[in-house]
């Protein structure tokens, strides 16, 4: 299994950007699928999180109102929109998922390689 983040890169503050990140491989089921986040120096925090079928999602307090996480199941992809973007948003990205796979029998943590998102003054 294998998750692909995309979509990270330099923007202005009060810009926007869309994360993207794939999971793919010998892939039974997806759970919960949730972004996270690390600047340098600072622990690896979840930024947002979104239930297996997309009807439950929760959000930290310092994005709350900026940041949208969805899903579309039938591409096993969970998105996050960012809009009016801060300084302070200023990090790596990963996604994280549990997925099942049938072999294995329970689900299981992966994470997606990261993407830096930067943003500018």
């Amino acid at each position: 299994v294998q998750l692909q983040a995309s979509g990270g890169g330099l923007v202005q503050a009060g810009g926007s950007l869309r994360l993207s990140c794939t999971a793919s491989g010998n892939i039974f089921n997806v759970g919960v699928m949730a972004w996270y986040r690390q600047a340098p120096g600072n622990e690896r925090d979840v930024v947002a999180s979104v239930s297996s079928s997309g009807g439950t999602t929760v959000y930290s307090d310092s994005v709350k109102g900026r940041f949208t996480i969805s899903r579309d199941n039938a591409k096993n992809t969970v998105y996050l929109q960012m809009n009016n973007l801060k300084l302070g948003d200023t990090a790596v990205y990963y996604c994280n998922a549990k997925i099942f796979q049938f072999h294995v029998g329970q689900y299981e943590t992966y994470w997606g390689q990261g993407t830096l998102v930067t943003v500018s003054s």
